[in-house]
């Protein structure tokens, strides 16, 4: 899965010498938490709330809610923004912005394209990926099973799903350092009593079984 297929397009945007103030009305209007700073179309910073209560009187200023406005209004978001903020393409991989924002500590990527940016990608937009890529929401069985780290192994999971006519839609597989892995299927079918049977006698371990019905 690429960062073109989960980020967010058009992304609000504010110019680097916009008043502060005009930063705060689309926080507050949009709800949102972060926005990248532009020159025309180039990422060149980003703002959070953060920044700007780090340039805003303090609650203890003995200043009116006029004269905080108007020194508000003489402050621009380059004057607040983070410079040089790091972006992606949206040909990189999930993983890959998943890799950076974990080891920047950061939760948004501008995503960019011929210098001009064309989206933004959260650690939102990717825990949203992740629940997809297990079919956490689906209607189905769950079933995490432990197996050996052998060749053929999933093939033969697959086989015994295969036998009982159970479309497997999603699987995963976590490996441990004691030469087995935790391999995490899901699968349309509900009544899944002789499969885990079958598995049971194939020599894995059931270790959870999960049902999802919202019907």
């Amino acid at each position: 899965m690429y960062v073109k297929n989960r980020m967010t397009v058009n992304p609000y945007t504010i110019a680097y010498d916009a008043p502060i103030n005009d930063a705060v009305e689309i926080f507050r209007d949009n709800n949102l938490k972060r926005l990248p700073v532009t020159d025309n179309e180039k990422v060149i910073g980003i703002l959070t709330q953060g920044d700007i209560q780090k340039v805003s009187p303090t609650k203890a200023t003995s200043l009116s809610i006029f004269e905080i406005n108007y020194l508000l209004s003489k402050v621009t978001v380059k004057d607040a923004m983070s410079k040089n903020p790091i972006t992606i393409s949206p040909d990189s991989l999930l993983e890959e912005a998943a890799v950076i924002m974990r080891k920047n500590r950061i939760g948004t990527l501008p995503v960019v394209e011929n210098n001009k940016i064309i989206g933004i990608i959260t650690e939102s937009d990717i825990f949203d990926a992740f629940i997809d890529l297990l079919g956490f929401k689906e209607n189905g069985s769950r079933i995490t099973v432990e197996s050996k780290d052998v060749p053929g192994a999933l093939a033969d999971m697959a086989d015994i799903f295969k036998s009982f006519d159970a479309n497997i839609t999603h699987i995963v597989a976590y490996h441990g350092d004691n030469g087995k892995s935790d391999v995490v299927i899901r699968t349309n079918t509900l009544n899944t009593n002789e499969i885990e049977k079958r598995l049971l006698e194939h020599g894995y371990r059931i270790e959870h079984v999960l049902k999802n019905d919202k019907k």
